[in-house]
């Protein structure tokens, strides 16, 4: 209790201001924690959780299934190692696309892919081997680092509905397939490829655009 001449109330302001300062002092030397923002964070070493969550994604994701292995299994053998069987086959209309290697092999996989190259795949559906690594901060060919003419991954990869995911789970996929798993040899026979290398089925009309509308939407209640 105060003291009625107000001594003993001012001793208790003290120790208060004493308390607020020392937060700040900390506030002020301890780390500031990482948040990815419009893909600006490159993976780095890789944390634990990081690649745990990477690998929560790849195998939730069914990367498995087309990838080599089992869904769900990343004990099976050759998982993620390129095509295996014939159902990791695709037929689009005339041309056949075949499932890669992507473990961090650096001949046969994605090992001599950059981080960057490699989310802006999982992102943009572009391919790694042929875009630049660069930060991409359009959608418009010729803007914002976007390739004027883009290269992009083959039909069967469902990147269109992993661009609207977080950029810190694309990251820790990225992650996870760098870092995360052993490097197999495997070399997988080339995909077929029309001469626009599939620009003409990743258009807004067909895929939708990217950030997605805003919510709600005619479409959506709102609250």
């Amino acid at each position: 209790m105060g003291r009625p001449d107000g001594r003993g109330r001012s001793s208790w302001v003290y120790l208060g201001l004493s308390l607020v300062l020392a937060v700040v002092a900390t506030a002020c030397t301890a780390p500031a924690p990482v948040t990815p923002a419009a893909g600006r964070m490159a993976v780095g070493p890789g944390t634990d959780a990081q690649i745990a969550l990477g690998r929560y994604l790849v195998i939730s994701h069914a990367c498995g299934g087309c990838h080599g292995g089992r869904d769900g299994d990343p004990a099976a053998k050759g998982w993620l190692a390129g095509e295996q069987r014939p159902d990791q086959e695709f037929k689009i209309g005339p041309f056949t696309t075949h499932s890669r290697n992507i473990t961090p092999d650096n001949a046969t996989g994605i090992g001599r892919f950059s981080d960057r190259q490699i989310f802006n795949s999982l992102r943009y559906g572009l391919r790694p081997g042929e875009t630049p690594d660069v930060e991409i901060t359009s959608t418009t060919p010729g803007e914002g680092n976007f390739p004027l003419r883009p290269k992009y991954l083959a039909v069967p990869m469902p990147w269109p509905s992993w661009r609207h995911m977080p950029d810190h789970e694309l990251w820790a996929m990225v992650a996870y397939l760098k870092r995360g798993v052993k490097p197999v040899s495997n070399r997988d026979a080339d995909s077929d490829g029309p001469p626009d290398f599939w620009a003409s089925e990743y258009t807004v009309a067909k895929i939708g655009p990217w950030p997605a509308p805003a919510y709600p939407t005619a479409n959506e209640t709102g609250r």
